[in-house]
């Protein structure tokens, strides 16, 4: 781009109305000076550059004349880079060409916060696609992070670099929430819990989250929208609170325990989606579903395993038939006014990877737990198995 400092100059100070002089003795220099710059005969020193921009009432960019166009290029970036990003769900499709492109957005322009989080995001899920998530057991047969292992990731550790600098100037709000969540695994992952802990006191309670806040912040029908909006978050975050709880307790659970709070995350959406429409959560319902059949089979209900790989199938294609509709809402009373989240943020927007044409059979259980490829040989020795997986097609 070319530069022409001194054009902008003159036009800025003809737009607001001012003389040579004024702008001259307003950042001290003569007028010959500013003279010189707007007849492109030289530019201002770079200490000046502040005072001048701040005498028009403008960024440096916008004096620079490329704030739009660089701004433009910033976004369109971080677009692509976290729809690359996206891709690698659990699996490398192009994780090299998504840091590749990360990093060269970051020399191009350098310390950009937003190119920074990109790259730091990337890392982050580099890491658990190239070598995955390792757990231990303590001697109390609680689940515990492999943090050894974790630590020879150097994509994590990277990551770990890019957020603690990102943390100490990026301004509140969802960019600097995301760095809080992403840092705060990555400690966890690598044994760093008193800087986890350190981390997230900077981060707002529940009830001071944006989702609990909203319905404080607007009445009549937005309120009633908003109370809904939290509504299905909170359902949602109890279910993966319960499912992880499981997890966690592995060994301190018996089995029929296990099966039993899987039930109950499945549940908890009932007591909000009254009449069984649960919109785009019928896909994270469906994988809860599969990770039910692991622990059924455990327990010796096998006919029950395969009656919850039907329930995964089923609201699999209730969430097909969600991401169909033009406008989709939610229907039980108390949250009739809710939009489906897709709809709302963005009407062409593409369809998540999450359809019924994902594999539910290849994914199967979702979860990587203890002794899942034992269960899964199992229950495909099973003709059962073979009947389900052609209902996948």
């Amino acid at each position: 781009m070319q530069l022409d400092l001194g054009q902008k100059i003159r036009e800025l100070r003809r737009r607001d109305g001012r003389t040579q002089e004024a702008l001259a003795e307003a950042i001290g220099v003569t007028s010959q000076a500013v003279s010189r710059w707007e007849a492109n005969g030289g530019y201002p020193d770079m200490e000046m550059i502040p005072s001048i921009a701040n005498y028009f009432g403008i960024s440096i960019d916008e004096l620079f004349g490329y704030n739009n166009e660089r701004s433009k290029r910033i976004d369109e970036l971080a677009a692509k880079i976290d729809q690359m990003n996206f891709q690698n769900n659990g699996e490398d499709i192009n994780i090299d060409e998504c840091i590749s492109l990360a990093r060269n957005a970051l020399i191009e322009f350098p310390g950009n916060e937003k190119i920074m989080l990109c790259l730091a995001s990337v890392l982050y899920n580099a890491g658990y696609v190239r070598y995955g998530e390792h757990h231990l057991s303590d001697d109390e047969g609680y689940d515990t992070l492999d943090v050894e292992t974790h630590r020879s990731y150097s994509e994590w550790k990277e990551a770990i670099s890019l957020y603690e600098k990102l943390l100490k100037t990026i301004e509140n709000g969802e960019p600097r929430h995301r760095v809080i969540r992403e840092l705060t695994q990555l400690y966890l992952n690598t044994g760093e819990h008193t800087r986890a802990l350190e981390v997230i006191e900077s981060a707002p309670n529940i009830y001071g989250s944006k989702e609990f806040l909203k319905a404080k912040a607007v009445d009549g029908k937005k309120r009633a929208e908003a109370y809904g909006e939290t509504l299905l978050k909170t359902v949602r975050a109890c279910s993966e609170l319960m499912v992880s709880g499981v997890i966690t307790n592995e060994k301190s659970l018996s089995v029929t325990e296990k099966v039993q709070s899987l039930r109950s995350a499945i549940e908890i959406f009932n007591t909000v989606c009254t009449d069984g429409n649960c919109g785009l959560h019928h896909s994270y319902i469906s994988r809860v579903y599969t990770l039910l059949s692991l622990y059924l089979w455990l327990d010796g209900k096998k006919d029950e395993a395969f009656m919850a790989l039907d329930s995964a199938l089923s609201h699999t294609k209730l969430f097909d038939d969600s991401c169909t509709k033009v406008k989709g809402y939610y229907t039980a009373p108390l949250v009739k006014l809710v939009q489906h989240e897709v709809w709302k943020n963005d009407p062409d927007v593409e369809m998540p990877i999450e359809t019924a044409h994902m594999s539910l059979a290849e994914d199967w259980p979702w979860w990587c737990v203890p002794g899942y490829s034992t269960v899964k040989a199992e229950m495909q020795a099973d003709p059962r198995w073979n009947e389900w997986e052609s209902k996948l097609q």
